[in-house]
């Protein structure tokens, strides 16, 4: 069985984002032959980027399986193009509103919505545009929680649980005005740090990655896939965070996963330091280990990236060390591909290398 994974190029500058096209089957033959699926949009100009590239590359206008891993704009805002202009079969999106009393109250009410704090509130209103095109458009929606996938067993959710995205929503809803203040702050905060921050060593047996890393409960509740496709299993995590991640793992592990058994990975949220650990690392890419190759890492990232956080050094050292070296986008297209057509002009990606210096976080 063939397959192509496609990371497009999102955003300009120091802005990244996600856009994936995914074709699976005989792609030698006729587009019956064949599954179609878009994870994530970028912004909404990379909508149209993803269009033409269908058509271009897959040679049809028809989609099976679309999927908004969350409602961040630099992962939901393509969609709504894609949805608009293609002819879809499914999305696969959460409907916070049916998990959480005070989202559906928001729902269906303006001073309701005007109450929720700002990220819960743009949770909502993503979802619900999202939601109503796919209804005019006589899409099906069907919520990715574990368990769900394609009807051939290719492409699988692995997380969230419904139960833990339940979770996720409370801990979002519940955050006050104060505490929201707050986290921008903070993050105003580190910014700052960043900017002044001095530069450590690393080596291939000295790590400086940590554990304790942390993002939102928007990004934890990102949907984390897998393709399988002869043997060969590709995991597709979204902005997913070291918990979320740790879930999905055991769930693996439970039907007989080991460390490496990965050809391909999407490194998560754009290579963020707060979102991997070497522990979790160890346990999904296998320990350090010099001279070996276990597989490929691919990362969405900006084509500028003065700040070193997407992707972070130190996270790309990581993977590197663990035996996949990262592809980054960086403004051009990465295709990852087997038993598939030759694409004239593709040209060989160039990993990242091993950087001997890194930014400091201070251990957080």
């Amino acid at each position: 069985m063939g397959y192509e994974i496609d990371f497009l190029p999102v955003g300009e500058e120091s802005k990244g984002g996600d856009a994936i096209a995914i074709r699976f089957g005989n792609l030698r033959g006729v587009r019956a032959e064949q599954t179609v699926m878009v994870i994530d949009g970028g912004y909404t100009d990379c909508g149209d980027a993803l269009v033409e590239h269908i058509k271009k590359y897959y040679a049809t206008d028809r989609i099976d399986i679309v999927v908004s891993t969350h409602t961040d704009q630099d992962h939901i805002c393509g969609l709504k193009t894609v949805l608009e202009t293609m002819h879809v079969s499914q999305l696969l999106m959460h409907l916070p509103w049916e998990h959480s009393a005070e989202m559906e109250r928001a729902r269906t009410s303006e001073s309701w919505r005007e109450k929720l704090n700002d990220p819960a509130r743009r949770m909502l209103e993503a979802a619900m545009e999202l939601e109503a095109i796919a209804r005019e458009r006589g899409v099906g929606v069907v919520e990715p929680f574990a368990g769900v996938g394609s009807k051939d067993g290719i492409f699988s959710v692995l997380g969230p649980s419904e139960t833990y995205y339940e979770q996720l929503l409370t801990e979002l809803v519940a955050q006050t005005a104060k505490s929201v203040a707050q986290l921008a702050y903070e993050s105003a905060m580190r910014k700052l740090l960043e900017a002044g921050k001095k530069l450590v060593p690393e080596t291939w047996l000295h790590e400086t990655l940590r554990d304790d890393g942390t993002t939102t409960p928007t990004n934890n509740a990102s949907v984390v896939s897998l393709l399988e496709a002869d043997g060969r299993k590709m995991l597709l995590t979204g902005d997913a965070g070291i918990p979320a991640l740790t879930r999905v793992l055991d769930g693996l592990e439970e039907n007989g996963f080991s460390p490496g058994d990965l050809p391909f990975v999407q490194v998560p949220h754009h290579g963020s330091r707060n979102n991997v650990g070497p522990t979790m690392l160890d346990r999904l890419l296998g320990p350090p280990a010099e001279d070996i190759r276990r597989g490929i890492a691919c990362v969405s990232a900006p084509k500028k990236n003065p700040d070193n956080r997407h992707p972070a050094k130190k996270v790309t050292n990581a993977f590197l060390r663990r035996g996949y070296p990262v592809y980054a986008t960086q403004s051009a297209s990465l295709q990852y591909s087997h038993d598939a057509p030759a694409r004239s002009g593709n040209r060989p990606a160039q990993s990242l290398p091993f950087h001997p210096v890194v930014e400091d976080d201070g251990g957080a």
